[in-house]
């Protein structure tokens, strides 16, 4: 392991002041009742608790996970099958972070029919029984869905929605905006019968930030990739993922080059990644081989400073004032954020950065130390760059040959 002080990191950059769509008023405050299915971890349940509202009931098919909610959230009901629940519990939030491995770019494309992600039908038809039923309603999952299929998928959920009285907003969201150093785009689906979603999920925007330059910026990409992309990005690393179906973790690389150095973080610091405290998916007394669980788990989880942030706005009483929006058609693609009220459906003009946390650099957020890329990882990802058309710095060539030489020094001592 490199220790932290080996990574010299740069001062946080500052703050952008965040300036609302519409005229803010101070927000009503009222603990919300939560009810989690597709809990995963607990990442939107989390950002719901840290602005004080409570979980009556959660669900997650993952014995591993459920593990962890029983640990974080004593005391709340817990349920294995979304498919046993025959009805929902008094609540006034409703969340849902569905599959997304038949929605993914990466995964098997099924589309919204899939076995896995076709399971909201469930929470649909859990809601189309529920009386009064929650008044807000929060979805979550990958952005490929507004074009896979020319967008069946969010067609599909929003129409059903709109069958049983509910208005809609969705919205692409970046996880940097809430000073997280990880690039992970998702998309959240917020919806009501009894309140206008509008407001609350496209009424702030910050704007997305200039692109950054690489400078000596660590950067992250996919050490598993290499032929067709890299998910390289600048500053920050690439969306954590699952890993591979036989449980082998894949965290992202990093290279820092003012140390010549590629190395992957530890699993602690990509809970943090995640907005969780470190250890958040550590049962005590695991043994070596569930601990390397903690990967999938970490990569599936949501980011706890974005739910905390959908959390947060649904408090707020703004109006929201859709004159300058365009209607929505039938496109091939959905926009990045658009909604449904009163018969209407409209395109809704904000970025990526509803708001704009001050930015922590990459080197200097990762507190747990790294561990450098094996030689074995590093020299077949850079086969695979050699023999591709991917663009890529001389400077990250030569550091991959370099690093790949260290370790053959080490092993011949």
């Amino acid at each position: 392991m490199y220790s932290k002080s080996i990574i010299d990191g740069l001062a946080p950059t500052s703050c952008t002041e965040v300036k609302p769509r519409f005229a803010s008023a101070e927000p009503a405050s009222k603990q919300m009742a939560v009810v989690g299915l597709f809990a995963g971890v607990g990442g939107l349940e989390q950002g719901f608790h840290s602005h004080g509202h409570r979980s009556v009931l959660l669900c997650d098919a993952d014995p591993r996970a459920r593990e962890i909610l029983a640990l974080r959230f004593p005391r709340v009901a817990l349920f294995d099958d979304i498919r046993d629940l025959k009805a929902l519990p008094q609540c006034d939030v409703l969340t849902a972070g569905f599959p997304c491995q038949d929605l993914s770019q990466v995964g098997r494309r099924k589309g919204i029919s899939g076995p896995n992600s076709g399971l909201i039908d469930v929470v649909l038809n859990l809601l189309a029984k529920a009386k009064p039923g929650p008044t807000w309603l929060v979805l979550e999952n990958v952005p490929f869905m507004l074009s896979l299929d020319r967008g069946r998928a969010i067609d599909r959920i929003v129409t059903a929605l709109e069958a049983m009285g509910f208005a809609w907003a969705y919205r692409t969201v970046d996880a940097r905006a809430f000073g997280l150093p990880q690039r992970r785009r998702r998309v959240v689906i917020l919806a009501s019968r009894m309140e206008d979603p509008r407001p609350a999920l496209l009424g702030v925007d910050a704007a997305a930030p200039e692109p950054d330059k690489r400078g000596s910026h660590a950067c992250g990409f996919y050490w598993t990739e290499g032929n067709t992309g890299l998910g390289w990005a600048i500053d920050a690393t690439p969306p954590l993922k699952g890993g591979s179906a036989l449980n082998i973790p894949s965290p992202p690389a990093i290279w820092f080059p003012r140390q010549r150095l590629i190395a992957v973080p530890s699993i602690e610091d990509a809970e943090r990644l995640q907005g969780f405290e470190a250890g958040w998916t550590h049962v005590p007394g695991e043994d070596t081989g569930r601990a390397r669980q903690r990967w999938r788990l970490v990569g599936n989880a949501v980011s706890v400073p974005f739910a905390g942030w959908v959390a947060r706005r649904l408090k707020t009483i703004d109006d929201y004032d859709a004159d300058g929006d365009p209607d929505l058609v039938d496109e091939a693609r959905w926009p990045g954020a658009a909604w449904g009220f009163h018969g209407r459906r409209g395109k809704a003009t904000v970025s990526e950065w509803p708001e704009m946390a001050p930015q922590l650099h990459l080197a200097t957020f990762l507190t747990h130390g790294v561990k450098a890329l094996s030689r074995k990882a590093t020299a077949g990802f850079l086969s695979r760059l050699e023999r591709s058309k991917l663009r890529y710095e001389d400077a990250f060539h030569l550091d991959l040959t370099h690093h790949i030489e260290m370790h053959d020094q080490v092993g011949a001592s």
